[in-house]
């Protein structure tokens, strides 16, 4: 078995660095958990950024995930000579967590590479079942909540979650040849690819988007019963982090739904203000 003590510190700064909206691995969760939580989000950011390797083709970036999720599998047995996998490895055995979640993300980040538009909505929720639920369902693992229900509230949020990123992101996603508004949906309000090239706000952009995030919203109000199913500071680590997305809903909301000029984020009084909510608030 390997000291996770060791490295926790690099993972913690890692995991800070790459979620500038939500909380994670926050003061709220035990330290001994953050421990766990940093090294599962290095797996997830660590192939997240390979996919998004703009400098190599795709090809390399493929074939490079593919050694990564091949490393993984290794480690489950083995020692590997990535000292890293080797502490994932130990946290999954120590929490009996499910292997499968892990394979699922690699999954999602080599679709990032090969696909670029959706022809539907269910297409946009299979990527986010493999994209963002897979982190929900082994949080709630390592913090042994099994309960069916529990998932599914989870799997919502998650979904959530990931989807106001792409909304969020909007510009970023389009420089980087990804639309994640759905084809069918862009056709029903008029929407082509060439107002997202030329950066328009017009009325059927608004439509597509308020449309959007309407969704989303209700995704978050379906998921809000994983509160219940959560104690102590981890629940209130989720409650921040659901408020953290919906905040981020409503500052689209407030810039008239324009995602290419304007990218929302989260600033210290959003942080400070949403965690006093989501701890004397119900």
């Amino acid at each position: 078995m390997y000291n996770l003590s060791g490295n926790t510190n690099d993972f913690l700064t890692s995991t800070k660095d790459h979620y500038e909206n939500f909380p994670v691995a926050s003061f709220l969760i035990p330290k001994d958990y953050r421990k766990d939580i940093a090294i599962v989000y290095w797996f997830a950011r660590t192939a997240d950024d390979i996919a998004d390797e703009g400098i190599f083709d795709a090809d390399y970036r493929f074939e490079k995930l593919e050694h990564f999720e091949k490393q993984f599998i290794y480690s489950l047995e083995n020692e590997s000579e990535n000292v890293n996998f080797n502490l994932l490895s130990t946290i999954i055995k120590k929490n009996n967590l499910s292997t499968n979640y892990f394979i699922d993300l690699i999954s999602a980040f080599k679709q990032d590479i090969t696909k670029f538009r959706y022809e539907n909505y269910s297409q946009v929720l299979d990527y986010c079942k493999r994209s963002a639920n897979p982190v929900g369902r082994i949080l709630l693992e390592l913090f042994k909540v099994r309960d069916e229900n529990a998932v599914k509230c989870s799997d919502k949020i998650c979904t959530a979650l990931q989807l106001t990123n792409f909304y969020q992101d909007t510009g970023i996603d389009y420089k980087k040849g990804r639309i994640y508004y759905p084809k069918d949906e862009m056709k029903m309000f008029s929407v082509t690819e060439k107002m997202f090239e030329l950066k328009e706000n017009n009325s059927n952009i608004k439509a597509l988007v308020k449309y959007n995030i309407d969704r989303t919203q209700q995704l978050f109000n379906e998921g809000r019963d994983i509160i219940n199913y959560l104690s102590g500071r981890f629940k209130y680590e989720i409650k921040w982090t659901i408020s953290g997305g919906e905040k981020i809903l409503s500052k689209i909301v407030k810039k008239d739904f324009n995602v290419f000029s304007y990218r929302p984020v989260l600033n210290k009084f959003d942080y400070f203000n949403l965690l006093i909510k989501s701890m004397f608030n119900g």
